[in-house]
């Protein structure tokens, strides 16, 4: 039984499941906005949403957590500079998940997670 347990396994190890969403959340919050499966979009926009929390906190501490998810240092120091202040005043709900039908290939739901 499973009862209450969050999240999706996406049929893989810990490990590479991790690191296909640190790659999503870097991708994500280097372009604002990326094209990617239902299911992965929101996954992925809760710790993208997460991320963008520690950069408005802007501690030291949240800035070495924020680090340790992400890949890009350059990524990390835009979320603390610019998606820090642009999100102030927002008590939460930085991204959207806009959905786009099926993949041509194998007809998975496709769906784009912006930034708001």
């Amino acid at each position: 039984m499973r009862h209450r347990v969050a999240g999706r396994k996406f049929d893989m190890a810990t490990a590479p499941r991790r690191a296909m969403f640190r790659g999503l959340v870097t991708e994500l919050l280097k372009h604002d906005k990326i094209t990617t499966t239902e299911t992965r979009a929101k996954e992925a926009r809760a710790m993208a949403e997460r991320i963008i929390t520690l950069g408005k906190d802007g501690s030291l501490a949240a800035r070495r957590r924020a680090l340790a998810f992400v890949y890009d240092e350059d990524v990390v120091r835009k979320v603390f500079t610019e998606l820090a202040p642009r999100y102030a005043s927002r008590p939460g709900g930085y991204t959207r998940i806009v959905k786009l039908g099926p993949r041509q290939g194998d007809g998975a739901p496709m769906a784009v997670l912006e930034l708001v």
